[in-house]
């Protein structure tokens, strides 16, 4: 399959976890139930699916095939890509410290919504970017040599994880089911 089309269509699963995401998020701030399980659940799908796999392909594979043809990696759309991902990993890092404690209190509520609220945001607006912007011009610049490298390294890691993946996109449809 096509790496970019794989990508993107990650994103349209990460973006239903951010709506549910949302939700929750919303129970939390008008203290509707909002169990700390749920919380864990969401860290556990962003950690494991979005950050590790989705973003681990992109930093990994064709990040790294964009420098190589030339793109910067210190500055330019590759290095605002890195840094927004170490920016949801900080916010998600309250969310896991948050979830790890087993038990949502009042104090915790409004830094769980805040990180919740600004990974949410972070993390929509850094999908148009990469869509609309940084994979447009993988696609555009990248020879075609150099884009069935990528292709190619990209099945591999599907074929190596499609277990795993399928499992947390099962969970993350649970969430979306949990919070629609």
């Amino acid at each position: 399959m096509d790496p970019i089309e794989t990508l993107m269509n990650e994103h349209r699963r990460i973006e239903a976890a951010l709506d549910a995401l949302d939700v929750f998020t919303n129970r939390l701030e008008t203290g509707g139930s909002a169990p700390a399980e749920d919380l864990a659940d969401f860290v556990r799908f962003i950690r494991e699916f979005a950050d590790r796999m989705h973003h681990g392909k992109e930093e990994n594979i064709l990040f790294e095939a964009m420098v190589a043809a030339g793109f910067p990696k210190e500055a330019g759309p590759i290095a605002v890509m890195l840094m927004e991902h170490d920016e949801g990993r900080e916010y998600v890092g309250v969310l896991a410290d948050a979830a790890d404690t087993g038990t949502i209190d009042g104090d915790a509520r409004s830094r769980i919504a805040s990180a919740a609220r600004g990974y949410t945001s972070l993390l929509r607006d850094h999908i148009q970017k990469e869509d609309n912007i940084l994979y447009q011009m993988a696609k555009a610049r990248l020879s075609p040599d150099v884009y069935g490298d990528v292709a190619r390294r990209c099945d591999e890691y599907e074929t190596a994880h499609a277990d795993e993946k399928k499992e947390l996109l099962a969970l993350g449809d649970s969430l979306s089911q949990r919070y629609s």
